[in-house]
């Protein structure tokens, strides 16, 4: 199936949903202090994707919306598992240039801003697309428009100069289909063929130290897209073109699965002197189908050099821009999903916050408060098995000082003897599918103190 290449401006057009009070924790758990979510204490580096991949020698980045990082969940998901982002919409031309030679880079610089207090790399996503392009870039004249494109990518790179790990500096330039041909937009079809080596010209003298790259999509296997694409770069770099990397978005589902020759159509790209990176990856699917296609291409960026990472397209599924196909790595309640687990494990990770167990079994938690009265509230917390099936679980629920526990269900509770640590056992609730998920709840008499209660690991067994 042709995956549809305008994906990042139906992002925007979804309406935005509301922020929710769910949460995921990891080994550590999640304290809330100030209502700021934060980590305790410091992952192993092994127990993350960014950390393990980083044990590899390259980068595991996701799809970073600005809009998002004012929820708690999002930026602790970000910070705790990601070394790298690239931002959705928020560097494209109608974001920064919507008028002529005048630039807003607020949203943009939001997410570097947070990137860099984080130290992760950061990729420029787009400077030359086709899509998101204010109109009166199409109603200019061939010498404007040349003027209008070379001074857009000279400034906004310079404005980002020393920032930027890589630039996708000209995205989706060829067509669909059998034909090979270049497609249709104001830059092509103005500009002809030179446009897209005038493009990385003028971005190499604008930031000489940023890796210049050509993304596109359905062009993870040998086909005439991807043959179309492989002989323009192997042109570029024989006749010194500077060009650095070329990104594959990887956008998959059953219709379209992960091709069989998607190791070597990397190699052979990467054998002409370039580096390669997913840039955004989503696989449409759940289970342990969609674990074992993360899995296969985990592996081959590993098993190809010069592939320096992958970045999903996006966090939770609910803000994905095909959120129905559930594609993302975490469910919408930030759980992690039998796909996260084969990621980790094909990264030589630990297993992360998944909780301990024997014979590879694990699970994760999410919390949500349910419903609030004036003087209590509901907690829910959820427990999902990660990629094997599970016969058991253990959960600790740690209260407020001033908080008590008026009720539980679906579980069975035992305390510590301060009266503020219950730890929660499965009552007929055990037995869980590889991915399946159960709950169980609790009255929290608030006593004044509304603050959520730490949930701690999963325990499997």
């Amino acid at each position: 199936m042709v995956i549809d290449a305008c994906h990042e401006e139906r992002a925007d057009q979804r309406p935005r949903l509301p922020v929710r009070r769910a949460f995921t924790l990891g080994v550590a758990g999640l304290l809330t202090a100030a209502g700021v979510l934060t980590l305790a204490g410091t992952a192993s580096a092994a127990s993350t994707l960014g950390g393990a991949a980083a044990a590899k020698g390259r980068y595991f980045g996701a799809a970073v919306a600005a809009n998002h990082l004012g929820e708690g969940q999002y930026a602790a998901t970000l910070d705790t598992e990601f070394n790298a982002v690239t931002p959705e919409n928020e560097m494209k031309w109608d974001s920064v240039e919507s008028s002529r030679n005048s630039f807003n880079f607020g949203a943009a610089d939001q997410i570097v801003s947070h990137a860099q207090g984080k130290s992760m790399k950061i990729r420029g996503h787009t400077l030359v697309w086709h899509s998101q392009l204010p109109g009166w870039v199409g109603g200019l004249g061939a010498t404007d428009l040349r003027s209008a494109m070379n001074n857009h990518i000279t400034k906004v790179m310079q404005h980002y100069q020393g920032k930027i790990y890589a630039w996708d500096v000209v995205n989706e330039a060829f067509q669909d289909g059998g034909s090979g041909a270049r497609r249709s937009s104001p830059f092509q079809d103005k500009l002809g063929d030179g446009f897209i080596e005038e493009a990385f010209r003028t971005a190499r003298a604008a930031d000489p130290n940023a890796k210049l790259c050509y993304n596109d999509y359905n062009t993870d296997g040998q086909n005439a897209k991807s043959n179309a694409v492989y002989a323009m770069v192997k042109d570029f770099k024989a006749r010194g073109v500077p060009i650095d990397c070329v990104g594959f978005q990887s956008h998959f589902n059953s219709q379209s699965p992960v091709p069989g020759d998607y190791q070597q159509n990397l190699q052979r790209f990467a054998d002409l002197g370039v580096d390669v990176q997913i840039t955004e990856l989503d696989i449409e699917g759940s289970g342990s189908a969609q674990a074992d296609s993360y899995r296969r291409v985990t592996q081959a960026c590993l098993a190809v050099s010069r592939c320096t990472g992958i970045t999903v397209w996006g966090i939770p599924d609910k803000y994905s821009w095909r959120a129905s196909g559930t594609p993302l790595l975490f469910d919408d309640n930030y759980g992690k999903k039998p796909a996260y687990d084969a990621v980790l494990a094909a990264l030589g990770g630990s297993g992360g916050g998944d909780g301990g167990g024997g014979g590879g079994r694990s699970c994760t938690v999410s919390y949500a408060e349910t419903q609030r009265w004036g003087d209590r509230f509901n907690g829910q917390v959820t427990v999902r098995a990660g990629s094997s099936a599970i016969s058991g679980w253990t959960v600790t629920v740690t209260l407020r000082s001033a908080q008590t526990v008026s009720a539980t269900w679906n579980g069975s509770p035992s305390w510590d003897s301060s009266g503020k640590v219950m730890t929660m056992k499965p009552n007929g609730n055990g037995n869980l599918g590889a991915g399946a998920s159960t709950s169980f709840g609790f009255t929290v008499m608030a006593n004044g103190d509304w603050s959520a209660p730490t949930i701690g690991s999963c325990t499997a067994s």
